[in-house]
């Protein structure tokens, strides 16, 4: 076969795949906002749910939603990026290190519900938070967690040794170096594996499930001891359990879009800081 030929192919076959995935991504944003036409709405997102949650907003929902994924990044965040920091800069390549790194990538790929019996084992038994807003979170918190490492590990080993070695070769200590000359470089991977992470805990529904979402509640509380309402648990029950109801396919579709909008939120916020660092290495 001709080298051009197969040159073409390729080249095809990439445009291809690139406009399925486009196909894809347009007709299921497309379907969700189409169907949430005249439900999705600001009197819906700060309106308390009415009749059975088949009439009124979300409220309780974003706000549960929005803290279970608030105590999440508090907890994966810090402990995820300082494991990282410690397996690339400061342990050594033993078969312990190695052990480590590949229960780390096997968390990655545990179902969430099996972290949902864990967090009930430990969270809401073990350190008798009850099922609550913390005990969700810190569920939510383990999800992440490998993800977190893993991400931030491949981030800081990119960093070019050069950096490094020049810093040392300047008297710098190893902590120096690596927030001067290190995070920075690094920081933009860092952040697109936070972003993957908390989405994916964004939309979880089987961990809090276990761990302290609540069907309904008659009032809006933010106390982290309590139970709480979260949007993919709304969505679930708008989808199965009142599917033959008038509006509630609105109601469930706007959820949706509403899900889908604060996870875009968060990549708009992570896109701003990657070009911010990015930006300032450039300086």
């Amino acid at each position: 076969m001709n080298k051009h030929l197969r040159e073409k192919m390729l080249t095809g076959l990439i445009v291809f795949s690139f406009l399925l995935v486009i196909f894809f991504l347009v007709l299921i944003l497309g379907l969700t906002f189409f169907n949430s036409w005249g439900t999705l709405s600001l009197n819906f997102l700060i309106q308390m749910p009415q009749n059975g949650m088949t009439e009124g907003g979300i409220l309780p929902m974003i706000m549960g939603t929005l803290l279970v994924t608030l105590i999440s990044a508090v907890f994966s965040i810090p402990f995820g990026v300082f494991s990282a920091i410690y397996l690339t800069e400061y342990a050594k390549d033993t078969p312990y290190t190695r052990l480590i790194r590949l229960s780390i990538r096997n968390l990655a790929a545990v179902p969430s519900i099996v972290y949902g019996l864990f967090g009930v084992a430990i969270f809401v038994k073990f350190m008798q938070f009850g099922t609550s807003v913390l005990s969700a979170g810190l569920t939510l918190g383990l999800l992440t967690l490998p993800t977190v490492i893993s991400a931030s590990e491949e981030a800081l080993k990119t960093v070019p040794k050069a950096y490094k070695e020049g810093a040392f070769a300047l008297g710098m200590t190893h902590w120096q170096v690596l927030r001067t000359n290190v995070l920075p470089v690094a920081m933009p991977g860092i952040l697109t594996g936070v972003i993957l992470g908390l989405s994916r805990a964004l939309g979880e529904t089987a961990p809090i499930l276990f761990t302290g979402v609540a069907f309904y509640l008659p009032k809006l509380s933010i106390n982290v001891m309590d139970q709480f309402m979260a949007l993919p648990y709304h969505l679930y029950i708008m989808s199965t359990q009142h599917h033959d109801i008038q509006g509630v396919k609105g109601i469930a579709y706007s959820t949706a879009a509403v899900l889908i909008l604060i996870s875009l939120l968060l990549n708009i916020v992570a896109s701003n800081l990657r070009y911010h660092y990015k930006k300032g290495l450039k300086t």
